[in-house]
Parts: structure tokens; sequence; C-alpha cells
């Protein structure tokens, strides 16, 4: 099984990925691309169904996520302000007929919106799955099947294909000594936040003084659907510019050879 980790950049002018629990006087985005997103954006790049085709088809759980749920992502947000991005609120009329019987017709819609989000985003790739393979090679040749887009129809989004970077790569590997996660990781349940004064269950490193304004993004992000109620699945996700401990080594880590920097995959 030969097994290649790349990765490439995505932007958009805009973005929206809709939080499902707000839904009444304002929409609200997710600040970080979240795996079922990003597959949806893949399943687009090679030509898989998505949520259209699966409800004509009577399936819950699109097309793009059956065929791409086992591939390991990790994502990294570009431009941003310490995993931050820009955002504002957006209000426009959807005037469809069906769109509210309570106003005529006419819907009022506030929704928060994205400001020029970019990503990187990795992938470990099974070259001998056929969709996976097909992932690398569309990606390579900067080619997609249906135009992809951030969230909505409206934000297209783009990458080009000289941002793809293939990676020498080792998995599993934990380091003897501090060190740094390029991209968003999960929280393990049970670790926290403290100085460093010889507990197990710390994160970071405060004892490196090399950065001293360091900051610490916090996102709760889908990873997933429940298979039961077909909504989705979470975790807690942490982005940082600080030293992890030593004795922090989360699952799904990899070391980029190239790079000399480890990424978590999930």
């Amino acid at each position: 099984m030969e097994m290649k980790l790349i990765s490439f950049d995505i932007k958009a002018a805009l973005g929206f990925l809709k939080k499902p629990d707000i839904n009444e006087g304002i929409y609200l985005t997710y600040n970080c691309l979240h795996k079922p997103a990003l597959l949806g954006i893949i399943g687009a790049i090679i030509g898989l169904g998505g949520y259209y085709q699966s409800y004509i088809m009577k399936k819950y759980i699109p097309d793009y996520f059956e065929r791409l749920k086992n591939l390991k992502v990790g994502v990294k947000p570009l431009d941003s302000f310490n995993g931050n991005f820009t955002k504002t609120v957006v209000k426009y009329n959807n005037s469809a007929g069906y769109a509210s019987e309570e106003q005529g017709g006419n819907l009022i819609v506030n929704e928060q919106t994205l400001i020029k989000p970019s990503f990187r985003v990795y992938l470990l790739l099974n070259i001998s799955n056929e969709y996976e393979m097909k992932v690398f090679e569309y990606l390579s040749n900067g080619e997609c099947e249906y135009i992809p887009y951030f969230g909505k129809n409206d934000f297209q989004l783009w990458w080009e294909k000289e941002t793809l970077i293939e990676y020498d790569f080792t998995e599993g590997i934990p380091p003897q000594v501090s060190y740094f996660i390029d991209n968003l990781f999960i929280k393990p349940d049970g670790k926290t936040i403290h100085e460093n004064k010889g507990r197990e269950d710390m994160v970071f490193d405060f004892r490196e003084p090399e950065i001293n304004d360091f900051f610490v993004f916090f996102e709760h992000l889908p990873v997933g659907f429940d298979e039961r109620t077909t909504n989705y699945s979470f975790a807690n996700f942490v982005y940082t510019n600080k030293k992890l401990s030593k004795s922090f080594i989360p699952q799904n880590l990899y070391y980029l050879k190239n790079e000399n920097k480890y990424v978590q995959l999930n």
C-alpha cells in the first residue's frame, strides 16, 4: 500500500461554513475549515455526489463522505490573525416563494461571512484507492469536475497546482524535546493548559522562552457524521505557535522530514 502525504493551499474571497445550532436572527459560521466541508470540496473536485444527489437517491450520508471518510486530513489557517479570520455580517433578502410564508415569501437573512479565508490542507492519500489516487491526480493537474466552493455556491474557491507539496514523512515518532504542531490538532480529553511543573496532563511547555507573544486558538469543530442521527460529530481543536511538552503526544502525529515539523492528521 503506497501512501503519499501532500499539502495544497486553498483560498476564497468569501466563505460561509454554517453552524447548525444557530438558525434564527443570524446564521453564524465556523472560523476554520472542518473535515466534512473539506471532504465536500475534495469530492467536488473529483466529481462525487453531494447533498442534492443523496436527497434524490434517498441516502442519509452524501456520496463524497462515504467514499472519502477514511481519508486522513489536517488544516492550517493561512493569512489569519492568530488563527482567526475577519468576519462581517451580510444582510440580504431571500425572495423565493417558499422562503417565508409569514413574511409573504420574503425572508430577511443576516449571515456572518468569512473574509478571504485561506488554508493549507494536508492529506494522507492511499494511492491504491481509486478515489484517493484521483484526488492526487486532479490536484496535481489543477483540474476539477465540479467548481468547488467555500460553504455556499456564491463563494467559489481555488487553488494553484504550484502550491502542492509532496512530503517525505514518518508516522508516530514521538519527539524527545518540546515541539510544534503545524496545523489544527485535537486536544485529548483530560489534557489541560497550565505551567509545566512535572504534571503529565500538561500540553504546553512554558519553560521555552523563544516566543513572547504566543497565541492559542480553540474551536469546537465537526469531524464527521453520527451514523444514527446524521448530525455532525465534534472534537475540540487547538491551533498555536507555542511549543508543546514532550510528554504530550497526541494520536495520528506525522513528522515531515523535509520541513522538520509535525502535523496531526485525523
